[in-house]
């Protein structure tokens, strides 16, 4: 057998082969000059080690290199590779069973594994980040999903992590909200009407695109719109295809309620008390909406940003930078950035009234978050509509000089549809968070109600906790399964099958273990023997080098920001326990060895299956 402490296999056939190639061939190479991987399941082997590009130094065919560099590990890796096949350039290396249940043994009682230690780096990681005029919906569960778990995987692998959300709580779409409350509101409030209030300030702002179409719809017959048509139609431009791309121009320069809601933004900047305490009331109902939303996720933040705060010392920012000539006014009076030579654009950084563009807060917001937590990296954890806007703020950064701009990271992700389709906020099409909480909390609910009777002879509130765990665990992994950058489609119902690439899949995974621990628990089960078991099965291997990737996949995945990295690593590595489970008894084993391995191994998953679930935000139920 092997000490209990073995050494990491993968540095110890890297190191080996670097041995190998300059005792064999008299080259000298590096350990990350070795190209490896794990061996193709059709192949025996663990780890295949690529010899191609060992030939001209070795002047041989890559068969011979591979027979002799197999060869060399038996002779210096003895107790750890066993057997080794060749493949044309490719040798493939078999692992020993004992240093898999030595590693197996090794890890089984370590609470951290899978954590790294501290690093000392600070991340800042913003997300959500919403507008106050509207709830939080499904496009925003992808993005707090993310941030919340991008933030769980980077405290992982050792870093300090703070996060923050910068909240929208001003500009045009906030006025729109505020002046439709004031013209149609009748003095609702969220206890008036028994309405949440984040829920009540949305609903007067699909009000105000309503009656914006309606009196957009009435312009369209007036004479002086007939005669701008005339006048600005390109060649066989309808009247309808015009008029719907002359929208935003309406808005800025004819209509009314465009005029008003204007008005309401200078005012607000201008400090109206009036308007200011009309801005403070609403945004105040929504504030305690959201905090209801993201305790339901389970999420919180550090450290709160305002938009109202900040967007002044952007423009501070953006002064300094006009003495320095980083920026340059236009005839209208607005403020603008040359930005041909970073292959962008000319960007607007304030209007010709002065008001603050979205640029302008996010300028001002840099650096105050580097003032507060002098961070390493700053990451935005924004949707993929926003790339060019995030380009142009990091190449105005680094043109502004601030130390921190080649650290700042846009995880750009793809937006969330429905089966049916497209959400559209200002036609009140969207899915709110809260709605599809409870609605997968309540699929959930009736899944388990009619797969097990375990659950409905529990105390009411223990019922309840469980679907809500249940609920929540569909909705997180079937959201962050997915690469971020892909665009997705949620589906509810298929969030919440108990078979299948899904949350509850991996948590009855879990549940089952945990049951099968408690009984040997019970029984009073010696698992001292465990390393006394003879023989590893097929499956049972497949598993502890599952284990032993764990490790690796939380540092990929904090690398390239990418919860689905862990998402996909739960799943296969509860389909390999449960494909085990199925196979071979683990309670009723042949021996009491391999009884104690199993349950050893069973402990292991279980572990693992927790840890990496909750960096992903997701709890496990006591049962299901």
């Amino acid at each position: 057998m092997l000490e209990h402490k073995v050494m990491d296999v993968v540095d110890l056939i890297l190191e080996t082969t670097v041995k190998g190639v300059k005792s064999l061939y008299d080259q000298d190479i590096s350990k990350d000059a070795v190209i490896h991987n794990a061996t193709r399941k059709e192949f025996e082997g663990d780890y295949t080690v690529v010899v191609f590009p060992f030939t001209k130094a070795a002047r041989k065919k890559p068969e011979q290199i591979g027979e002799e560099l197999g060869q060399f590990m038996l002779e210096h890796c003895a107790g750890t590779v066993v057997r080794f096949n060749v493949v044309k350039g490719f040798l493939n290396l078999v692992v020993s069973d004992d240093y898999w249940k030595t590693y197996l043994g090794q890890i089984s009682g370590q609470k951290d594994f899978g954590r790294q230690p501290a690093t000392g780096k600070k991340v800042v990681v913003e997300f959500s980040s919403p507008n106050t005029n509207k709830p939080l919906h499904l496009g925003h569960i992808r993005n707090i999903l993310l941030g919340w778990s991008c933030s769980k995987i980077l405290e992982a692998v050792g870093n300090d992590v703070f996060k923050v959300q910068i909240v929208n709580d001003r500009g045009i779409a906030v006025c729109k909200s505020m002046l439709a409350w004031q013209k149609f509101g009748d003095g609702e409030t969220p206890e008036s009407s028994q309405t949440k209030g984040d829920f009540l300030v949305g609903k007067y702002y699909v009000l105000f695109d309503q009656k914006l179409r309606a009196e957009y719809g009435a312009w369209q017959k007036t004479e002086e719109a007939k005669a701008l048509y005339e006048s600005k139609k390109k060649d066989g431009q309808d009247e309808l295809a015009f008029f719907k791309a002359y929208k935003n121009a309406y808005f800025n320069n004819h209509s009314q309620l465009g005029t008003e809601a204007k008005d309401l933004l200078l005012k607000w900047e201008a400090n109206d008390p009036a308007v200011r305490q009309l801005w403070a009331m609403m945004n105040s109902w929504v504030y305690d909406g959201f905090d209801q939303t993201y305790d339901s996720l389970g999420v919180s933040f550090d450290k709160l940003y305002y938009e109202s705060d900040t967007y002044l010392l952007g423009k501070e920012e953006i002064e300094k930078g006009l003495q320095r000539e980083v920026f340059y006014l236009k005839e209208d009076g607005s403020t603008w950035i040359d930005l041909e030579a970073a292959k962008l654009d000319h960007k607007a950084v304030l209007r010709s009234d002065g008001t603050a563009l979205y640029i302008t807060q996010d300028i001002g917001t840099a650096q105050l978050r580097y003032d507060d937590f002098g961070m390493d990296q700053m990451v935005y954890v924004v949707g993929d509509e926003q790339n060019y806007h995030f380009q142009t703020l990091f190449e105005i950064m680094k043109r502004l000089g601030a130390p921190y701009a080649d650290r700042m990271f846009h995880l750009s992700y793809g937006m969330v549809d429905l089966p049916d389709g497209k959400m559209k906020s200002r036609e009140g099409t969207v899915v709110d968070a809260d709605m599809l909480v409870a609605e997968v909390i309540e699929e959930a609910r009736k899944r388990v109600v009619e797969g097990t009777s375990d659950v409905s002879n529990l105390p009411q509130e223990e019922q309840k906790e469980i679907f809500r765990q249940i609920g929540l665990a569909a909705l997180k992994y079937f959201i962050v399964k997915v690469n971020p950058k892909k665009r997705m489609t949620f589906n509810p119902a298929e969030s919440v099958e108990l078979q299948g690439q899904t949350g509850p899949y991996i948590q009855y995974s879990y549940v089952r273990i945990a049951g099968v621990l408690d009984n040997a628990r019970k029984a009073k089960i010696d698992l001292s023997i465990a390393s006394q078991y003879a023989k590893l099965e097929s499956i049972e291997r497949d598993i502890i080098r599952l284990l032993y990737d764990y490790p690796s996949v939380v540092q990929q995945a904090a690398a390239d920001l990418d919860p689905s990295l862990i998402a996909n690593f739960c799943y296969d590595l509860a389909k390999a326990f449960n494909k085990s489970w199925h196979d071979f008894s683990i309670l009723n084993a042949e021996s009491d060895e391999a009884r104690a391995f199993r349950l050893q191994l069973a402990q292991a998953i279980g572990h693992v299956l927790q840890q990496g679930m909750d960096l992903l935000g997701i709890e496990m139920p006591a049962k299901m």
